[in-house]
């Protein structure tokens, strides 16, 4: 997942602008019977967690009920997953696909390769680039193989450019532990993604390999980076499938932003995921921000807005469905990793349905 730059939900009257279309009210009382899968035109999902999904009914109960699709949130990343360099561990992915099977879940997995949340033995790794490159190969067809038939997609490559369109190779912030540049391109030379696409390919013939990034809504340098990559992996005939626009956004995203991220992929022709969804209210970091009747407003807005958008846009043979990052507020990153009051998901603390849910389920079946 994103983690910002870091290298890393009202029931009132509101309004969907698209070409002029008019104010149309989202407060009709939702159907008892109804749930987001159930009136969903594509698969609706969220980033999960095997400790939550485990200990937490309640947050059980939202996944069986209200959900079909399940990403492995933080469970299937190097560090969590390949702790020491001859130890793999996947109980917590084995909680997560075990469930979705028994409960008929899509399962996509996040990632296989990412410039963050690196162990430090993969940090410190000494070896040529053989070496180098039999430890990239041998992570991605060990943790591909252990999971294949079951896990139905995968995030290949996570986040691998920059704010400007350029790849990431060296570091970019010398002081911040989380921001490794990406030791991938570093030592496998600026290729490594290509190489990334093949060997998951091989390892899982049958399961779709997207790329994953942020920011598309307002850096185009880095949709025209992605497009390039697309194009470049079609003519080389490098297996692709999809595209990710994780949208990390906030209520003041511009909505053309959005627009033509979702525009631009799209033409791609490629299957098109928004992986990561949550929407920020509190843009200005305030400590003391409270959850306003007119905050919950501009976010259900926002939240109608780009489900409509991508229902709109993205062709229905490309829609691969829209993912929110965890299920409740209290399970958001946000709070924890800005240290601050915000509300970002379609439930509360306590899992209760918030008015951005009615909104999000509004724009599914509208």
């Amino acid at each position: 997942m994103k983690k910002i730059n870091l290298h890393f939900a009202i029931l009132c009257a509101f309004i969907f602008i698209n070409a002029g279309c008019k104010k149309q009210s989202v407060n009709a009382q939702t159907q008892s019977n109804e749930t987001l899968q159930s009136v969903a035109p594509f698969r609706v999902g969220a980033a999960i967690s095997p400790t939550l999904l485990q200990n937490n009914s309640s947050y059980r109960n939202i996944l069986i009920n209200e959900l079909n699709s399940i990403t492995t949130e933080n469970a299937l990343k190097w560090q969590a997953v390949h702790p020491q360099q001859n130890t793999f561990d996947f109980n917590g992915g084995d909680v997560i696909v075990n469930f979705a099977m028994q409960n008929n879940k899509r399962v996509h997995g996040h990632n296989l390769l990412w410039y963050a949340y690196n162990p430090d033995w993969v940090k410190n790794f000494v070896g040529d680039s053989a070496a180098w490159e039999n430890l990239l190969k041998t992570h991605i067809q060990t943790v591909v193989s252990h999971y294949k038939g079951k896990i139905t997609s995968w995030d290949v490559v996570n986040e691998a450019f920059h704010e400007d369109g350029t790849l990431r190779v060296e570091d970019t912030n010398t002081s911040d532990s989380f921001d490794d540049g990406c030791i991938w391109a570093r030592h496998l030379g600026r290729d490594y993604m290509a190489r990334a696409f093949q060997y998951a390919h091989e390892a899982d013939p049958g399961a779709l390999l997207f790329y994953n990034e942020y920011g598309q809504e307002w850096s185009v340098a880095k949709i025209n980076a992605i497009v390039s990559m697309v194009n470049d992996f079609k003519s080389r005939h490098i297996p692709i499938d999809g595209l990710g626009i994780q949208m990390h956004i906030d209520i003041n995203t511009s909505n053309d932003g959005i627009i033509n991220a979702i525009q631009q992929l799209a033409n791609t022709g490629l299957q098109i995921h928004i992986s990561e969804l949550d929407i920020r209210v509190n843009t200005d970091n305030n400590s003391s921000l409270t959850y306003t009747d007119a905050l919950k407003t501009e976010q259900s807005d926002k939240y109608y807005f780009v489900v409509q958008q991508y229902k709109s846009i993205v062709p229905k043979t490309q829609q691969y469905g829209i993912t929110t990052w965890n299920v409740g507020d209290g399970d958001s990153w946000i709070r924890f990793f800005f240290n601050k009051n915000d509300w970002p998901l379609l439930f509360d603390d306590n899992y209760a349905k918030k008015a951005t849910y009615d909104a999000f389920l509004k724009a599914l079946k509208n």
